[in-house]
Formats: structure tokens, C-alpha cells, sequence
């Protein structure tokens, strides 16, 4: 679920269910998104979310959280996130310490109940940013799927001379980021695998593209216009 809009699922569990795969959701961009009505973490097996503190829903340091309508996996999952014991001292399985801790707990439960409001504004943003945008020819701005809910964990748009671009906006005053530089078959982690450049061009031309704008709740709309005009001027100047 790419910088908050929900993966197009139903081919997606077309292909799980003819071929019996197991589906886990990455939900850590995508909290309180929608898919047909149905929330993203909802719909596979597992989802994986993350609190990290630049998502939407961030606590003030590292956690997350993995969901499921299973019961036998959840009780599966809360063995493994407590060293693999049900009972202190006896292991049933090797697990790992990854219980989220009190503190983090705490701020989630205290913004958990924002996080509806928060998606909204940005939505508003993104629509700002669309109105503006929408009639440039070198600037493509984020597609949302027909019967879905996009929360905008990012703002990305795909401009020509990206760099150039993205030099222009830093001496105006805006900040911007890429997600991301370099394509999974051009990482050095997955080199073993024998892909090349070349090998998937639509991947790597979007990597050469991609531009997130700035995109949070307290932006103001004279912000997000200043932004959007600055922007404007960027690709034309």
C-alpha cells in the first residue's frame, strides 16, 4: 500500500487463492486507508504496521504492530514477540523481543484517536496540490483508484530533471524528499538475483522521477500554495 493508497487487491487474492498463498499486508504507509470499504490491514492474513515517527500514525520512537482475524495466529504472534514463551521461562518457539513498550503505547493511544481527522487534512492538502498542479504537462501528479480511500503517508509526484527541479525548490525555501532513489533489482542486496539496468526500465525511470512534497496536518493552504507555486515555477523556469 505505496505512499497510502491500497494496492489493488482483488487480482491480487484472485492469484493467493488459485495457488494457495498465504497474504501479508504492508500496511506501514496505509493506516486508515480503504479498499471497497474494507480498511487496509484488514484484508490479508497478516498486516504489518508501523508507528515510526514520520508515518501517520507515529509514536515518538520505533514500534508497530501486526494484525489478523486468525485467532490461532494471533496467539502464534504474541508467543513470538515475547521470546517464543507463553509462560515466563518456557520456550515453546525461538522468538524475538518485539513487545511494544509502555511509553510508545501511551502516545499511540493518545493520537490513535486523531488519526481519522489527520488522514482528512491531508486528503485536503492533496487536493490543493492537485487543483494547482493539474494542468501541468511535466508534472504527474498521485493517481487514486476508483472505490478507494488514499490517506497520503506522501505527496509524490513524477517531474522530468528531478534533480534540477528538486535544487530549484531547496533555494525557495522547500523542503522535498525522494522515495526512492533506487530500484529493489538495482540494490546491492538483491544482486545475487542477476538483474541488470535495463531489465525493469519502468521501475527505473519512475526512480529517476519521483518527488515527494511536503505533506502533514498542520500544513496551512498558504503553505501548501506557496509549495504547489513554487513548484510550478521549478519546472518552467
Amino acid at each position: 500500500h505505496l505512499f497510502g493508497q491500497p494496492v489493488d487487491w482483488d487480482p491480487i487474492e484472485e492469484v493467493a487463492k488459485r495457488h494457495d498463498l498465504f497474504l501479508v499486508e504492508d500496511g506501514a504507509q496505509a493506516i486508515g486507508a480503504e479498499y471497497k470499504g474494507r480498511r487496509t490491514c484488514s484484508l490479508g492474513h497478516l498486516g504489518c504496521l508501523s508507528f515510526f515517527p514520520t508515518k501517520n500514525l507515529g509514536a515518538y520512537g520505533d514500534g508497530g504492530m501486526v494484525t489478523t482475524a486468525d485467532p490461532e495466529l494471533a496467539e502464534k504472534l504474541r508467543v513470538l514477540r515475547t521470546h517464543g514463551a507463553k509462560e515466563k521461562y518456557v520456550h515453546r518457539l525461538v522468538g524475538t523481543n518485539s513487545r511494544l513498550d509502555a511509553l510508545q503505547a501511551a502516545v499511540l493511544r493518545a493520537k490513535l484517536p486523531h488519526i481519522d481527522g489527520w488522514n482528512e487534512r491531508r486528503r485536503e492538502i492533496a487536493a490543493k496540490y492537485d487543483e494547482i498542479l493539474k494542468d501541468l504537462d511535466s508534472v504527474t501528479t498521485p493517481y487514486v483508484m476508483p472505490e478507494c480511500t488514499h490517506v497520503y503517508h506522501q505527496y509524490t509526484v513524477l517531474v522530468k530533471e528531478r534533480d534540477e527541479v528538486r535544487r530549484r525548490l531547496a533555494e525557495a525555501g522547500v523542503a522535498t524528499a525522494v522515495h526512492y532513489p533506487i530500484p529493489l533489482h538495482l540494490q546491492e542486496a538483491f544482486r545475487y538475483l542477476g538483474y541488470k539496468e535495463g531489465d525493469f526500465p519502468v521501475a527505473e525511470r519512475v526512480s529517476r522521477e519521483v518527488l515527494s512534497l511536503p505533506i502533514f496536518p498542520e500544513l496551512s493552504d498558504d503553505e501548501v500554495r506557496y509549495v504547489a507555486e513554487r513548484l510550478v515555477e521549478a519546472v518552467g523556469a
